[in-house]
């Protein structure tokens, strides 16, 4: 059986979406929390009602004249993707966040086979500092240094 490659995506991406929508469910509120207008539970869900209404488009968007069998996938990087991101978890307390998660986006992108420096370089560690400072300095979350930068007493 054959079927569009779109519908394919726009099928997996309507799971995901209902699946987290329905964990948004499972998220505690606190007492009190029933008056905010913002809770824990208000961008989860929100994000997912926005992944099924764009899954429902892609889906129905589709067009049937595009069936093809399933793509030749390439799996070793997929697999170097997911060692990657099991290595990014072990070396994130010890790195800190900005060190772990430029090296992380730098060599996720080098085995998606982007090659030039400068453009790795900027497109890893504007992207990590901008995101820490949002975390750190708006939202006001802690995120650890790192054990390397602690030592060296940074």
């Amino acid at each position: 059986m054959t079927i569009a490659k779109n519908r394919i995506g726009g099928l997996i991406f309507l799971a995901l979406s209902l699946g987290y929508g329905y964990s948004t469910t499972l998220i505690p509120m606190y007492p009190g929390d029933e008056y905010e207008i913002f809770t824990a539970k208000t961008l989860p869900a929100v994000l997912a009602i926005i992944g099924v209404f764009l899954s429902l488009a892609l889906l129905i968007s589709s067009r049937d004249e595009q069936k093809s069998e399933l793509p030749k996938l390439d799996w070793t990087i997929a697999a170097k993707l997911m060692g990657l991101m099991v290595v990014y978890g072990l070396v994130l307390e010890t790195l800190g966040f900005l060190i772990a998660t430029t090296l992380f986006l730098l060599c996720g992108y080098w085995l998606l086979g982007e090659r030039r420096k400068m453009l790795l370089f900027f497109c890893s560690l504007p992207l990590v500092t901008v995101f820490w400072y949002g975390l750190t300095q708006l939202l006001d979350i802690y995120l650890a240094p790192g054990a390397v930068l602690q030592w060296m007493g940074v």
